[in-house]
C-alpha cells in the first residue's frame, strides 16, 4: 500500500521510516483506562505479556525503501510476516516508554532501542515517533524513523567497558600507589653520564654501590590504602618505618634494571618484582613506573604503581603444573613425556635407558569395582613411582594403565636398580593394602651407540608386553591369591 501524495518523499528518504496504526493500542489503552489504570508504566512493567500485547496490536501501513534495505527484507510483506523477529528480547524495556508517551496524550516520541534484522543481526536504533495530523485521537497513522545507530553505540560501549576497566582497576583492585621523587637519582645519572659513561651497565658491574647509592636517594612522599593493605602496614608512618622489609632480596638486582630502563630514557616502565609484606609472606608484583607529565627534566614527582600479581603467579605455576603433570598420579603426562623424549635424543648423553609399566588388572578393577577403586589405585602406584624416580629421571604417566620411566644417563645396571627400587616399594605398599595388593608389568632397555630413542622405547615396549604375557599365563594357571586384579582379563 502507497500513502500518496507523500509517498515518493517517504521512499527516497535517506532514512528508514515505517508508517504505522496504533488505533488498537489506543483502544486498548481505554480499556486500561477505564479500570483505573493511571501510572501505565509501572502496569507495564508488572506484566510484560501487556508490553508484547501492545506490540501485537500495531500494524505496520507502509514502510520505505531504506526499512527493506536496513532490515534485509525483499518486500513489504516479508517484513510483516517476520515483525516478530525485528522487535523482540532488548526492545521490550524501552517499547514502555514509547507506549508511555502515547498513553499520556503525546504526539511525540524517541529512545535508544534495539531491533534485529530478518537475518538476526542486532541493530542500535534511534527511534522517533510523532502521531501525524489529524490522527491525534484515533493514532491510526503514526511515522515512525529507526536511524541505525550501531556503530556509534558499538564504540560507547567499548568506551565504557574500557572505562569501567581502568575504573575497576585502579579504585576496586588492590593497586598500590606511591607518589615518589626521583630527583636525586636523575642529578645521579646526569653527574656520571657527564663523566663521558656510556655503558651503564658495565658501569654498575663495576660500581654495585652506586645502585645502592640511588636506592638511599628515592623519597616517598605518599602512598594509598591499598599500599597499606598490600603490605599489611597499620599506618603509613609503620609502612615507611620498615621500607627496608619490603624492598629486599633480589630488589637491588631488579632495582638496577629499572635504572637502566631511566639511563636509556624510558621514563615509562613496567616490570615483575617481587616485594614482602610486613609480616615476611613474599609478593609478586606488577610495577608500572612513570615520571608525571612536566616533571620530565627533574623526576621530581614519579608515580609507581604496584599491582599484586601473587594470585596470578601461582595460578600460572598450577596451569604449567598442569601442562606436564598428570592429576591423579602427579607424575608427569604424556606431553612432558614426548616434549623430554625429543629433548634426550637431541642430547648427546648416552646411554639413556627406558622402563615401560603396565598396571595388571587396572580394567577388571574399573569393571568390577568402579573407577573410584581404579583411580585409587593408579594413585598408589603414581606415590610409588614418585619415591622411586627423582631428578635427573622422569616417571611419566602415557595412558591409562601405561608408564614410563626416562632415565639419562642410566646404563642397564642402573635400570635394574631403578625397577628393583620400584618393585620393593610395591611390596611395602601392598602389604597395607592386602585386600587390594598392586601388580605391574615391565619391560627395560639401554640404548644402543646410535639408537634412536624411539626404538629404545619400543624395545623396552616389546619387553613390557613379554612380561605381561608370561603374569596373565601365571595367572590363569595358578589363580594366586594376590594376583585377583589379572583374573578373567
Amino acid at each position: 500500500m502507497s500513502l500518496a501524495p507523500e509517498s515518493d518523499l517517504f521512499n527516497l528518504a535517506p532514512i528508514a521510516m515505517w508508517m504505522e496504526d496504533f488505533s488498537e493500542v489506543k483502544s486498548l489503552f481505554d480499556e486500561w483506562r477505564s479500570a483505573g489504570v493511571t501510572d501505565i508504566k509501572a502496569f507495564l512493567r508488572e506484566d510484560l505479556a501487556r508490553i508484547s500485547e501492545c506490540s501485537k496490536r500495531i500494524r505496520v501501513l507502509d514502510v520505505n525503501r531504506q526499512t527493506l534495505a536496513l532490515f534485509q527484507a525483499q518486500n513489504i510483506d516479508e517484513l510483516r510476516d517476520n515483525i516478530g523477529s525485528v522487535f523482540r528480547d532488548d526492545m521490550l524495556e524501552t517499547h514502555v516508554n514509547e507506549l508511555a508517551e502515547l498513553f499520556d496524550g503525546n504526539t511525540s516520541f524517541s529512545s535508544a532501542t534495539v531491533n534485529y534484522t530478518l537475518t538476526g543481526q542486532r541493530l542500535d536504533i534511534q527511534l522517533r515517533g510523532s502521531v501525524m495530523p489529524g490522527s491525534e485521537a484515533t493514532l491510526s497513522r503514526v511515522l515512525l524513523t529507526t536511524e541505525d545507530v550501531t556503530a556509534l553505540e558499538t564504540a560507547r560501549r567499548a568506551e565504557i567497558a574500557q572505562r569501567s576497566y581502568a575504573e575497576g582497576v585502579f579504585e576496586h583492585s588492590p593497586v598500590s600507589l606511591w607518589i615518589e621523587d626521583f630527583s636525586q637519582i636523575k642529578v645521579l645519572l646526569d653527574s656520571i653520564r657527564s663523566r663521558g659513561i656510556t655503558d651503564f651497565r658495565t658501569f654498575t658491574d663495576v660500581h654495585p654501590e652506586f645502585v645502592r647509592q640511588c636506592m638511599s636517594e628515592i623519597r616517598v612522599i605518599d602512598v594509598n590504602q591499598a599500599t597499606l593493605d598490600l603490605f599489611g602496614g597499620a599506618d603509613r608512618l609503620q609502612l615507611l618505618q620498615r621500607i627496608g622489609d619490603i624492598f629486599r632480596g633480589e630488589m637491588e638486582k631488579q632495582f638496577r634494571e629499572q635504572l637502566m630502563e631511566l639511563w636509556s630514557g624510558n621514563i615509562r616502565h613496567h616490570r615483575e618484582v617481587v616485594n614482602y609484606a610486613l609480616d615476611g609472606s613474599e609478593r609478586h608484583i606488577l610495577l608500572h613506573f612513570s615520571v608525571f607529565p612536566g616533571y620530565e627534566d627533574d623526576w621530581s614527582r614519579v608515580q609507581v604503581a604496584l599491582a599484586d600479581i601473587t594470585a596470578r603467579k601461582k595460578a600460572e605455576a598450577y596451569l604449567e603444573y598442569l601442562g606436564k603433570h598428570d592429576v591423579l598420579t602427579k607424575l608427569f603426562n604424556r606431553a612432558f613425556y614426548s616434549e623430554e623424549l625429543s629433548r634426550l635424543e637431541r642430547k648427546a648423553l648416552r646411554p639413556v635407558s627406558v622402563v615401560v609399566i603396565d598396571l595388571n588388572g587396572l580394567k577388571q578393577a574399573n569393571d568390577e569395582m568402579g573407577h573410584d577403586v581404579g583411580d585409587s589405585l593408579l594413585r598408589r602406584f603414581g606415590e610409588i613411582l614418585n619415591g622411586a624416580v627423582s631428578q635427573p629421571n622422569h616417571a611419566c604417566r602415557i595412558g591409562g594403565d601405561e608408564f614410563v620411566v626416562l632415565l639419562p644417563g642410566a646404563d642397564a645396571r642402573a635400570a635394574a636398580a631403578v625397577v628393583d627400587t620400584i618393585h620393593e616399594l610395591l611390596r611395602i605398599n601392598n602389604q597395607f593394602y592386602s585386600s587390594m595388593p598392586l601388580s605391574i608389568s615391565c619391560g627395560t632397555a639401554t640404548s644402543e651407540p646410535g639408537e634412536a630413542m624411539e626404538a629404545v622405547v619400543k624395545r623396552a615396549d616389546a619387553k613390557m608386553y613379554e612380561a605381561k604375557r608370561e603374569h596373565y599365563e601365571r595367572a590363569g594357571n595358578d589363580q594366586d591369591e594376590s594376583s585377583w586384579m589379572t583374573r578373567r582379563v
